[in-house]
């Protein structure tokens, strides 16, 4: 038997359906609503954005870092909104929304202390609390979208308009939450101090939602100890920086055998040695590679047009400059951050004075915009040690290299790989089949020239050119200048390639190829 609103019921009394009860009051208004499913879908990206960047100098900024980040986000969003709308349906959702974002705030605040510190003491654990401090809060704050839908469903008749709006609000709140952090916090702030502002505002939320609710303010005074506390010992976690910069961790570390010698670390790893007082020292052996090619190709003090991609610490162009008055060197740095550094810190001049124009823009893009035969000399200096741009390696990036450089010109570019060396294989393998002559300078055991060795993984040279390449006089010049390599041409360097895969941009796998080394070496 089924009983209409107005039918008695058995024992008759009158029968009221759902639809037509008096909506009870939840005490959370539709506004109310909207700003808490708004807050914790944005800082559910945020975080999510910001733990790529703190995970960079570790992991390396790699398309298999940006899948497990993403990976676990979305896990954490899963997670927390089934199990979020079931805890809703069993407990007060007046009980829940405070500890959450307590809890989120905790966790976001501490998560700068907590990932630096355990990479630098702990690498081995680096991504269970990596995926900790990402599960965590996001789990939670995903879950705050099915408390705020249980209290602000009081009618079946408006779940559609309920669920779509608090749907839409929440999906607003992600996309805010990520242009936000990309174009404008990023540029602005640390890393940790974005973290540690948004855990802030995450335990005022929960101390406002419990005070309304009048619980959970004991639970908020401690939430907010703890932040304060995390906030002060961030300051003396490992790894800190000179200047959080949009691409990368840096700090300018003076040497200590060397007055006017500095060092620009970026992201723990050692990018570039300047001697503030005599560019023509040069530490590093990659970049004493680089000269003893480029003083065997050209004659002695010409001038040259260059063309540098990735500028770092900009050794090289103030070498060039030195060594060559009157050269003119163009660079496509990527970072303004760094671009500050080596104005502030490292002592680069006026363009006017030193000859050195630095752009900040991608190096991919700053090379289509190279007039063709425009250059003599082109400079790859933008791979680091745990990661690589991949569009900068591929024959169409060449191609454009090629388009650039005179009949005689050349290029020169550093490579960093370890363990097989399949990375570096590839990328000598591509430069074979865009240029005619091609050179490799490394260690004996790593470029096939000491089999008896296995091979030790780090820092090469490759050279390429249109024109033939003086391997003895190269060697000769390498041996005058104690960088300690050889040099693979030929059949030799033919074998050492084997059958690697060119690399085109339709399928350029370099986070997979590149072998980073397992514990974070200088270059």
């Amino acid at each position: 038997m089924t009983t209409s609103p107005s039918s008695p019921a058995a024992d008759g009394s009158p029968v009221s359906s759902v639809d037509d009860a008096p909506p009870r009051d939840q005490g959370l208004s539709s506004r109310a609503a909207a700003v808490l499913v708004f807050g914790s879908s944005s800082a559910v990206l945020v975080v999510e954005i910001v733990a790529l960047r703190l995970l960079a100098p570790y992991l390396g900024l790699t398309l298999e870092t940006s899948t497990m980040v993403i990976g676990i986000a979305l896990t954490a969003i899963a997670l927390g909104s089934w199990l979020g709308g079931r805890i809703a349906d069993q407990v007060d959702p007046h009980r829940l929304i405070a500890p959450a974002l307590g809890v989120s705030g905790v966790v976001v605040a501490l998560t700068p202390l907590l990932l630096r510190t355990t990479a630098e003491w702990s690498p081995a654990l680096l991504l269970l609390v990596a995926s900790a401090t990402l599960l965590v809060p996001g789990a939670l704050l995903s879950a705050v979208t099915p408390f705020v839908t249980k209290l602000r469903l009081t009618s079946l008749a408006e779940t559609g308009t309920v669920v779509g709006r608090l749907s839409g609000v929440g999906t607003f709140g992600a996309i805010v939450g990520t242009v936000l952090t990309g174009f404008v916090l990023v540029t602005r702030l640390p890393v940790s101090s974005i973290l540690i502002g948004l855990g802030t505002l995450l335990v005022l939320g929960a101390a406002l939602a419990g005070w309304q609710a009048r619980r959970w303010r004991r639970a908020t005074a401690v939430a907010l100890a703890t932040v304060v506390a995390g906030t002060l010992a961030t300051g003396f976690a490992p790894g800190g920086c000179d200047a959080e910069t949009r691409y990368h961790c840096a700090r300018v570390v003076t040497d200590p055998d060397r007055d006017s010698g500095r060092t620009l670390v970026l992201d723990g790893l050692r990018h570039s040695y300047v001697d503030v007082e005599d560019p023509a020292y040069l530490k590093f052996a990659y970049v004493r590679a680089f000269a003893s090619v480029v003083d065997t190709a050209f004659p002695e003090g010409e001038p040259l047009t260059a063309h540098h991609i990735g500028g770092g610490g900009l050794t090289f162009p103030r070498y060039l400059a030195a060594a060559r008055p009157g050269t003119r060197s163009l660079v496509s740095e990527i970072d303004p951050g760094v671009v500050r550094i080596d104005r502030d810190r490292l002592g680069l001049g006026t363009a006017a004075a030193t000859g050195i124009d630095v752009r900040v823009e991608d190096g991919r893009l700053g090379l289509r915009r190279l007039e063709e035969d425009s250059h003599d000399l082109v400079v790859g200096d933008a791979f680091g040690g745990v990661s690589a741009p991949w569009h900068l390696t591929t024959s169409q990036a060449l191609k454009d290299v090629r388009r650039a450089l005179d009949a005689d010109g050349l290029y020169v570019t550093n490579l960093i790989d370890h363990g097989r060396l399949a990375f570096a294989r590839a990328e000598v393998a591509t430069l074979a089949a865009t240029f005619p002559h091609v050179a490799l300078l490394g260690k004996p055991a790593d470029i096939g020239l000491d089999p008896t060795a296995s091979s030790i993984g780090g820092n090469m040279v490759v050279v390429a050119s249109a024109r033939p390449l003086d391997a003895p006089a190269i060697q000769e010049a390498m041996d005058a200048r104690d960088v300690g390599w050889r040099i693979a041409t030929g059949d030799t360097l033919t074998a050492w390639t084997g059958n690697a895969r060119v690399l085109t941009d339709d399928h350029a796998p370099v986070d997979q190829l590149l072998q980073p080394h397992p514990v974070r070496t200088a270059r």
